[in-house]
């Protein structure tokens, strides 16, 4: 009998039974108001936390974004000069190849001095 007795306080006590009837629920505990406050440092800490994982998930961002942004000019870019290249060789099917040649150095100077 005394091994018996050893092991049961070791366990926690059962629960009473509740006097509403609703044993499915959770037992409450004492309300206590002050117990969840923390105090000023904690709090300052973090929000310095928050906003310093806040400022990397935009850093982030931003940059993948910019990633983003470059692919897309890149992709205008390659469209733009293949719609010139076309452009020309329309030209050059029409007329004489020098002078398709001579009116292509022609726009490059103008777009030179445009920019």
């Amino acid at each position: 009998m005394s091994t018996e007795s050893a092991a049961a306080p070791a366990q926690a006590p059962a629960p009473a039974m509740r006097k509403n009837g609703k044993q499915w629920h959770q037992p409450k505990k004492a309300f206590r108001p002050g117990s969840g406050l923390t105090s000023y440092e904690k709090r300052t800490e973090e929000r310095k936390a928050l906003a310093a994982v806040k400022a990397k998930e935009k850093e982030l961002k931003d940059e993948k974004e910019a990633a983003r942004q470059a692919h897309v000019q890149n992709i205008k870019d390659r469209r733009a000069k293949k719609e010139e290249r076309e452009r020309h060789e329309k030209m050059a099917a029409k007329m004489h190849a020098k002078r398709a040649e001579r009116l292509k150095r022609r726009e490059k100077r103008n777009k030179m001095l445009k920019s």
